[in-house]
């Protein structure tokens, strides 16, 4: 059986309010390579962004691969880590029976998941993690452009 490719995933979201204008980036870097995305709402959340920077980058790979995944999101690497088990489980609802915030994009985020072995990292936030500044940088661009 052939390995599937080790890729790098880093990944951010960026609202210029919240709710308000909001963009999200990822850098994915593969022997050597790298490609980058980057994408903007105009009326949006930090949070949704931020899933939407993750599931992008995992959406632009082309096969199935091991990812290892850097966000300085807790929500997204929570969820990844914790949380999404047990909404499934439960219907999509959370532990208090209210329903999950952004189910439609955990479940995308999740489809990615199905298709790709995800180890989710957190990294501290503008804290001059170089990668993590470069999709910071992204996600802030595209949400000035929709600004």
């Amino acid at each position: 059986m052939a390995l599937r490719p080790q890729v790098e995933l880093y990944c951010d979201g960026a609202c210029l309010g919240n709710p308000g204008p909001g963009g999200w980036g990822y850098l994915l870097r593969l022997a050597g390579n790298e490609k980058e995305g980057s994408g903007a709402d105009p009326e949006t959340t930090n949070n949704r962004m931020e899933l939407l920077g993750a599931i992008r980058g995992l959406e632009a790979l082309t096969k199935p691969c091991d990812v290892v995944m850097y966000s300085d999101s807790q929500y997204v690497v929570k969820g990844i880590q914790s949380w999404l088990a047990s909404w499934k489980r439960n219907g999509w609802r959370k532990a208090d029976k209210q329903p999950v915030l952004n189910v439609e994009l955990w479940q995308a985020l999740d489809a990615q998941l199905q298709r790709h072995k995800v180890e989710a990292r957190w990294v501290k936030g503008h804290a001059g993690h170089p990668e993590n500044e470069r999709v910071d940088a992204l996600a802030t661009q595209a949400a000035r452009s929709v600004s």
